[in-house]
């Protein structure tokens, strides 16, 4: 019997991956019942890594009032077990760039400082291990607003106390330890990131992402400068040099952030999630495995889920559904990608593509049932 993992990422703004693993398996049974499907949804560690963990793991949701990146109140979840005294927390669900709208998306004045907040609930409660998922960030602050809400204090030139948003990056001047939450100490800290950019530079966190989180030309130089400045702050008083390590530049900065703060271990969200799901044990005895995202485009193939799904497979083929595919032939094919379709091409528009996604998606699987797996 033909064996298929549906192992998907979620279609940003339209499908979740539960909802693209029930659409994809839809359209498969319509002309093949007696086939062994399995669902494995993933996620790389940003926006609905927390909805993919409740689907593996034995956790509540907490929710409380928190700031969001501009400082407002606003209500914030996580995810909490008890049983092994863990949280996951998605940094996006306080300081995320969908909180925001369009017009008010200013990396200068955005901040993380409501996800130090849900951190520091998590401490209270006595757990001894945090998760961190850090991808759709709305900030480039280097963690220093995470960092305020949880004791650090920041100070410039003048010993004028700084917000620590991302305009204040290049006036620090010293970071005051003296009243930091004494719970960090007991609590392992894992990062889930999604991108291995560095600190700052031509490939940094600033240069890259900035500019989809509000900054302009002017804005991009002066929080790439700022990062180095936070960095040079962090060699003087720390010993510390951010800059190489893997994942520091993720999320505006928050990774390095993390690592300095919270002596947090950087670790692949994909990867991460992959371990949880016991995706490489899983899929062994497979025939296909079927994934996709939203979009398909080179970032795709760094630090993102159908990277971490063509890591792993080991003889499987493999079939991508996407809504839009912004590769070339050669690219695919470089991939050793076996099966490639767009739900777009269903659609009458990129809206229509949207807001049908699970309709065409299911469409999309049912062709993919009759011309490849009925055939094989």
């Amino acid at each position: 019997m033909t064996k298929i993992i549906i192992a998907p990422d979620k279609f940003k703004g339209s499908l979740t991956g539960m909802e693209f693993c029930s659409a994809v398996e839809k359209g498969i049974r319509k002309h093949l019942k007696d086939i062994e499907i399995e669902k494995l949804p993933l996620a790389d560690g940003g926006d609905g890594t927390v909805e993919v963990l409740k689907y593996y793991l034995d956790g509540e949701m907490i929710e409380l009032e928190v700031k969001d990146p501009l400082h407002r109140k606003v209500n914030a979840s996580y995810m909490y077990s008890a049983i092994k005294k863990t949280a996951f927390i998605e940094m996006s669900a306080a300081s995320g760039i969908r909180l925001l709208k369009e017009e008010e998306a200013n990396p200068m004045l955005t901040s993380t400082y409501g996800t130090g907040e849900l951190i520091a609930d998590a401490l209270k409660r006595g757990v001894i291990h945090i998760i961190l998922g850090i991808g759709g960030s709305a900030t480039n602050d280097a963690g220093m607003g995470m960092a305020r809400a949880l004791g650090f204090r920041f100070f410039d030139a003048e010993k004028k106390e700084l917000e620590g948003c991302g305009q204040d990056l290049i006036r620090l001047q010293y970071i005051d330890t003296a009243n930091i939450n004494p719970l960090i100490k007991e609590v392992s800290f894992e990062l889930a990131y999604d991108v291995d950019n560095t600190l700052y530079g031509s490939n940094g966190a600033a240069c890259i992402y900035a500019p989809q989180k509000g900054a302009n030309p002017e804005m991009v130089i002066n929080l790439d400068h700022g990062l180095s400045c936070f960095n040079a702050v962090v060699k003087e008083q720390f010993d510390m040099d951010l800059q190489h390590i893997k994942g520091a530049g993720a999320a505006g900065g928050l990774g390095a952030g993390c690592i300095l703060f919270l002596n947090a271990q950087l670790n692949s969200g994909i990867e991460l999630i992959k371990k949880i799901a016991d995706f490489d044990n899983k899929i062994r005895t497979a025939d296909w495995i079927i994934t996709g995202e939203g979009k398909l485009d080179a970032q795709t193939f760094s630090g993102k889920v159908i990277r971490g799904v063509l890591d792993g497979r080991s003889g499987q083929k493999l079939a991508l559904f996407c809504g839009v595919v912004d590769l070339t032939p050669d690219d695919l094919q470089s991939m050793n990608i076996d099966y490639v379709s767009t739900t777009s091409a269903y659609a009458k528009n990129l809206k229509d593509s949207i807001q049908n996604a699970h309709k065409y998606l299911q469409m999309a699987a049912e062709e993919f049932a009759r011309s490849v797996l009925i055939k094989s």
